[in-house]
Order: C-alpha cells, then sequence, then structure tokens
C-alpha cells in the first residue's frame, strides 16, 4: 500500500499515519482510533475497520480473527439534523 493512501475516509487518516499509531504502541483498533481519529467519523468505522484490522494484524504478526473491531457510539448511522429537529424531546 502506499504511505499517503487514504485508510479512513470520513477523518482523512492515512496507512502512515494509522502505521504511526502501531509503531507508538497501539495493539487494538480502539488505541488506533484514540490517537488518529480512524472509525470516529460519521461512518463509525464501517468502512475502514476491516482495513485497520487487517494492518493491526500485519504489523503485529496476528492473524485477522485476532483483532477486535472498533468501538462504535451511537449514533450507529448517520442522522439528519431534519430528523433531530423533528423529533419531541
Amino acid at each position: 500500500m502506499a504511505k499517503d493512501l487514504i485508510i479512513c475516509r470520513c477523518e482523512d487518516v492515512t496507512e502512515a499515519e494509522v502505521l504511526q499509531a502501531i509503531e507508538q504502541g497501539a495493539a487494538t483498533a480502539d488505541e488506533v482510533k484514540r490517537l488518529t481519529r480512524a472509525g470516529m467519523g460519521h461512518c463509525q468505522g464501517r468502512t475502514c475497520r476491516r482495513l485497520i484490522n487487517q494492518m493491526l494484524a500485519r504489523q503485529l504478526g496476528q492473524n485477522v480473527s485476532d483483532q477486535r473491531t472498533v468501538t462504535q457510539r451511537p449514533p450507529l448511522q448517520p442522522v439528519s439534523l431534519k430528523v433531530l429537529a423533528e423529533s419531541e424531546s
């Protein structure tokens, strides 16, 4: 992969940034998320978590199945401001 390849489109996190986080000691997708913001965008990691787990497994000499997915926080899917404005409190 190219070092300037975008891994997380929502937060514009590159492969080089993810690799740097792993070099700094990140051993899980959540740790990469905390260091780089990868997985914190509006898709909550649905597009990048597989790539991050593959990179972690490759760099740490593990199987991809050994990696846990990124912890997702509500909302789990994008919600428009119009829907929120129209909802009753």
